[in-house]
Formats: C-alpha cells, sequence, structure tokens
C-alpha cells in the first residue's frame, strides 16, 4: 500500500486523540486570527499610527498562529510559507515592493494629515484669542476666511480617509494593480493635503498683527483687573481712617458704594462681558477709586485749612469794618478840599462797605454750619464768596484814601504828573520816528491827540476850583494811549511788519 493510499485511511481512521488535536488547532488558529483582526481594527482609521507598527502587529499574530499549531502541522506548515504554497511571499517579488511603496504613501498621507490637523487646532486659538477683543470688520473677515479654510481643510481630509479605508494594504491577497492604484490616490491625498497646509500657513502669517494687538490687550488684562481692585481697596481702606478720625466723609462713601456694581462685573471676568469692555471698565474703576482714595487722604488737611479759612475771613472782615467807619472823615475832607467832581463817585462807598461786610458775616455763619455739618463743597462756596464780598469793600475804602493821597499830591505840585506824562509821549515820539523821516499816520495821530489833550488839562487847572481828579484821569489816559502806540510798534517790528 503506497503513502498515497494510506494518508485519506489515516485521516479517517485517526484516533480520538489526534481529533482532539485538529480541533485544538482550529480553535487556535480562530483565536490569532481575531487577535490580528482586533490589532487591525484598532488601528486609526485617520492614519495617526505607524503603518510599520501595524506590519509589526501582522507579524506577530503569524508568528502567534504558528506557535499553536501542533509540532507535526507547525512543520508541515514553514515549508509552505516559505514555498509560496497559496500565500504571499515573505521576501522580494515585484508584489511586496508595490505594498512598500503602497504604505510608503500612506504613511507620508497620514503624516501630511496630522501636520494639517495640528495647524488648524493652533490656528484656531489664535482665532479665538482675536474674536475675544477685536471685534473690527478685519477680524470678522479673518473668521470668514478661517472658516473658508476650514471647508477646503475637511475636503482634503475626506478625500485622505476615503483612499485610507478604500484599500486594506495589510491584505495577505494583496493584488500588485491595488497596491499601485492605493499609492496613486494616497500620494494624491497627501499632495492635497500638503497644499492646504501651505494656505493655512500663510493665512497664520497674515495674522500677525492682529494676533499680537490681541495677545498685547490679553496680557494687560489681568494687571489692569488687579488694578482695580486694589485701588478699590486703597479707597476703602482711606475712608476707614477718615472715619476713624471723626469725619463722616458721606459723599466718597457714595461714590464708593456706586463702584460695587462695576466690581462684580470685572469679578464675572472677560468671557461674559468681553476684552475691551473688562479693560475700559478696569481703567474706570482705578481712575475713580483713586479719585476717592486722594480725596479722603485730603480731607483732613481740607478740613484744617477751611477752619483757618473761617478764622482768617472773619478777622479780615471785623478790620473791613473799621476801616469802613473812616470813609467818611476822608469824605469830608474831600467835600471840603475839591470840587464835587473829585469826591461825588466816592459818596456809596460807606454804605456799601457796611452792606457787603454784613452780607460777609452770614456767609461766614453759613460757611461755619456747612463745616459742622462736613458738606465741604457748600462750606468752599460760601468762603469763596466772603472773600469776593471783602475783596471789594477793600477796594472801595481803599479807593476814597488813596483819591484823597493823589489830589494832595497834584495840588501841591501838579508839574511832577505833567512832567512824567510828557516824557510818556516824548518816547513814544522818538521810536515812532526811529528809522523814518515821517511816522506812520496810525501812531503820528494818536500821539499827537494825547499832546493836544494833555494841553487841555494843563489848561483845566486854572482858575479858584481846579478839577484835580479830572487831569489825573487825563493823563492817566495819554500815558495809557503812548504805551499802546510803543507796543504796536515793537510788536511791528519784532515780526518784520
Amino acid at each position: 500500500m503506497t503513502a498515497t493510499h494510506a494518508r485519506p485511511r489515516a485521516r479517517a481512521g485517526g484516533s480520538s486523540a489526534v481529533r482532539n488535536a485538529t480541533a485544538r488547532d482550529v480553535a487556535a488558529r480562530d483565536v490569532a486570527a481575531r487577535d490580528v483582526q482586533g490589532l487591525r481594527g484598532a488601528r486609526d482609521v485617520q492614519g495617526f499610527r505607524d503603518a510599520r507598527g501595524a506590519r509589526g502587529l501582522r507579524g506577530v499574530g503569524d508568528a502567534l498562529l504558528l506557535m499553536l499549531l501542533p509540532v507535526p502541522l507547525l512543520a508541515a506548515t514553514l515549508p509552505a510559507a516559505f514555498a509560496g504554497g497559496g500565500t504571499r511571499r515573505w521576501f522580494g517579488g515585484r508584489g511586496e515592493s508595490q505594498r512598500a511603496e503602497a504604505q510608503a504613501a500612506k504613511d507620508a498621507a497620514a503624516a501630511a494629515f496630522y501636520e494639517l490637523d495640528t495647524a488648524q487646532r493652533d490656528l484656531r486659538i489664535s482665532i479665538e484669542t482675536i474674536t475675544a477683543v477685536d471685534s473690527s470688520p478685519a477680524a470678522r473677515k479673518a473668521v470668514d476666511d478661517f472658516a473658508a479654510l476650514g471647508r477646503r481643510i475637511d475636503e482634503a481630509s475626506h478625500t485622505y480617509i476615503t483612499a485610507v479605508d478604500a484599500h486594506d494594504l495589510d491584505r495577505d491577497d494583496l493584488e500588485p494593480a491595488v497596491a499601485v492604484q492605493a499609492r496613486t490616490e494616497l500620494t494624491k491625498s497627501k499632495d492635497e493635503l500638503v497644499r492646504v497646509k501651505g494656505e493655512l500657513d500663510r493665512f497664520a502669517q497674515g495674522l500677525g498683527p492682529l494676533l499680537g494687538n490681541a495677545e498685547t490687550q490679553l496680557a494687560r488684562l489681568a494687571p489692569a483687573v488687579e488694578r482695580a481692585r486694589q485701588a478699590l481697596l486703597g479707597a476703602s481702606n482711606a475712608l476707614d481712617a477718615v472715619r476713624a478720625s471723626g469725619l463722616r466723609a458721606d459723599d466718597l462713601a457714595a461714590r464708593l458704594a456706586a463702584l460695587a456694581p462695576e466690581l462684580t462685573k470685572l469679578n464675572q471676568g472677560a468671557g461674559r462681558h468681553g476684552v475691551p469692555e473688562t479693560l475700559q471698565r478696569a481703567d474706570r474703576v482705578l481712575r475713580d477709586a483713586e479719585a476717592v482714595r486722594a480725596q479722603a487722604a485730603q480731607l483732613p488737611e481740607r478740613a484744617a485749612e477751611i477752619d483757618h479759612r473761617l478764622v482768617s475771613l472773619r478777622t479780615r472782615a471785623q478790620s473791613l469794618t473799621t476801616r469802613a467807619d473812616s470813609v467818611e472823615p476822608v469824605l469830608s475832607e474831600l467835600r471840603r478840599r475839591f470840587s464835587a467832581a473829585c469826591w461825588q463817585d466816592l459818596q456809596p462807598v460807606p454804605e456799601q462797605a457796611a452792606t457787603n461786610v454784613r452780607q460777609a458775616e452770614e456767609k461766614l455763619k453759613e460757611a461755619a454750619r456747612a463745616r459742622d455739618e462736613q458738606r465741604w463743597a457748600d462750606a468752599t462756596s460760601r468762603l469763596s464768596t466772603v472773600r469776593a464780598l471783602l475783596n471789594a469793600t477793600d477796594e472801595a475804602v481803599s479807593a476814597a484814601g488813596d483819591r484823597l493821597h493823589r489830589l494832595n499830591d497834584v495840588a501841591k505840585d501838579p508839574q511832577q504828573e505833567i512832567q512824567r506824562t510828557r516824557f510818556t509821549l516824548r518816547d513814544a515820539q522818538r521810536l515812532a520816528m526811529a528809522g523814518r523821516n515821517t511816522p506812520d499816520p496810525r501812531h503820528a495821530r494818536p500821539l499827537d491827540d494825547g499832546v493836544a489833550r494833555l494841553e487841555r488839562a494843563i489848561a483845566g487847572l486854572e482858575g479858584r476850583h481846579p478839577d484835580y481828579w479830572h487831569f489825573l484821569t487825563e493823563t492817566e489816559a495819554v500815558r495809557q494811549t503812548a504805551a499802546r502806540v510803543v507796543s504796536e510798534i515793537r510788536e511791528e517790528r519784532g515780526t518784520g511788519g
């Protein structure tokens, strides 16, 4: 009997041990096949995992299958694996070369896909940074352009994933033509991914100014908010210190309380209210809180100043009351020695002085009450009114005494006033003639009028009761005219006119 005839009988009449071994072999192959299939299915469809690692797993699966076979079957299988009995060859061959090239194309496409995905994620963060800060037309255009790029990225990614899913390069029975087609499609998808990646990079470069401005504002955000909080704390502490000294500072407390809602919005953050609005709010809170703190720190000094002004103005009012009493004797002497034109305008001075002093004393009382009630603005306003009343009274009272003094001087020797006025006129005339044969009529006419006016004033001194006050006002007016002409000449020559 030949071995050929014996084999079927051996298989048909084999012992139960052989049948059990065969069943174990089949089960082991099923388990190994499932393990390999699971490893294949676990591979990332989008190509993020290295393809060479997948082939390594395939090799591990094949080795595991061989190790689980019984020794006789293993011995029978190994020659077939190397002899190519119905399976692909392990080494060399055109088919294996095409498979390797397709796998390399797949790896390159996976790398391009990963780089594009990473760049898109990074750029999305930049776009979100810009939109959080900037709402300008340029920023809105950048968002629209990024959305358009996203659609092109989705198309290129879809092409890549479709190419990966369409070809299983790990199949044992992969045909060379299929491998070539897979390589072509994967290479094409890789090129498209690289092209879109280039567009994305150029777009990212164009975002430089917008992104720089956004990052600058974001960098300012936290310090600005913290400064505003510290300013509010400083204002609160300053207000507490003022109150501890016995000053209420109700108006400052109200202004500080009005900032509480702003602090709440700052604490809610820029995510709710926007970065630009939060920065503006922080600056506003900082400015207002600093103003409250500064005024609170100055409040004790301000109270002391108001107290000092109350005492000083009250003393001045009392002094003016005494001085106003001396106006009547001055007027009496003016009436006795000079013509009515020299003193008639001073007649209301005593009564007006007394009225002003009374009003000033009433305002001082109001200022004192405002100070006691710590109404600082009202107290300051009343004190300003008192000062204006006392200044007017002081000028009126002083004018009466000054009038008597000047009239006495001119009555005693009018030549001093005359010579003073003539000197001023001659000085102006010399300047008008400097560098000219004839003076400019604009300058000569008022000076000539001034000479004639002085002569008339001198002539008015003749007679029994000369109007000395008219003489003094005329000479003063002539000197003012000459001074105005001198100023005009110097201004014109200084500017080259």
